[in-house]
């Protein structure tokens, strides 16, 4: 899976006032006078939706970036960042959408070339493309959870699968959390949903 590391706006005060109206200098300043980041996300969002009119990738990263811009950190000592999630819903049962990624041959044909995979947990995941990933625990047909570890690109970020089941086709979703950057949220972004696209295309075809 080719992942480039490009936001879809840059994140500064001239794309800021151009896409909303005011920099990130001011909207952090509302943001204050509104409460400050014990706020929390869920409330800020709510407020930038409602209030402010805004659409939903301006909301996510004014919303991190004042995170960032008051110097917020985890246990671990690094941001909470972003969350992405891609879904896909494919014409196959889910055990089929599961098998898709159980075994080597099979994410060759969609996800990247050359995979070398130990699908069990506690199993590492690694293709040509530089992707890399720890499985940490398989629960068949319904979740895989991951550990991203390709270095550069989102390593040591969670990434969780889903595949519920609708009727005659299955939900594939991917979430994939802790991701720092602007550039690493979008480019992932991208990248799981043309990956979706082609696992689609591959259990329909």
């Amino acid at each position: 899976m080719k992942i480039e590391l490009r936001a879809d706006h840059a994140v500064d005060d001239a794309s800021a006032m151009a896409g909303t109206g005011r920099t990130l200098k001011q909207w952090f300043a509302e943001l204050d006078a509104f409460g400050g980041p014990g706020k929390g996300r869920r409330e800020i969002g709510n407020r930038l939706y409602d209030t402010h009119k805004l659409d939903p990738w301006w909301i996510a990263t004014l919303n991190i970036e004042y995170e960032a811009a008051h110097g917020l950190k985890e246990k671990d000592g690094r941001a909470k960042g972003y969350t992405i999630c891609a879904t896909k819903s494919v014409k196959a049962a889910p055990d089929a959408c599961h098998a898709a990624f159980a075994s080597a041959g099979a994410l060759d044909a969609w996800l990247g070339s050359k995979h070398a995979l130990d699908f069990r947990d506690g199993g590492a995941l690694t293709n040509a493309d530089g992707n890399r990933a720890t499985i940490r625990k398989i629960n068949p047909g319904k979740t895989i959870k991951l550990v991203w570890e390709q270095s550069g690109a989102g390593e040591g970020t969670p990434v969780e699968v889903k595949f519920q089941p609708a009727g005659a086709k299955t939900t594939v979703m991917i979430t994939h959390d802790r991701l720092q950057t602007r550039a690493e949220a979008d480019g992932f972004r991208r990248a799981w949903g043309e990956a979706l696209e082609r696992l689609k295309a591959k259990l329909e075809g």
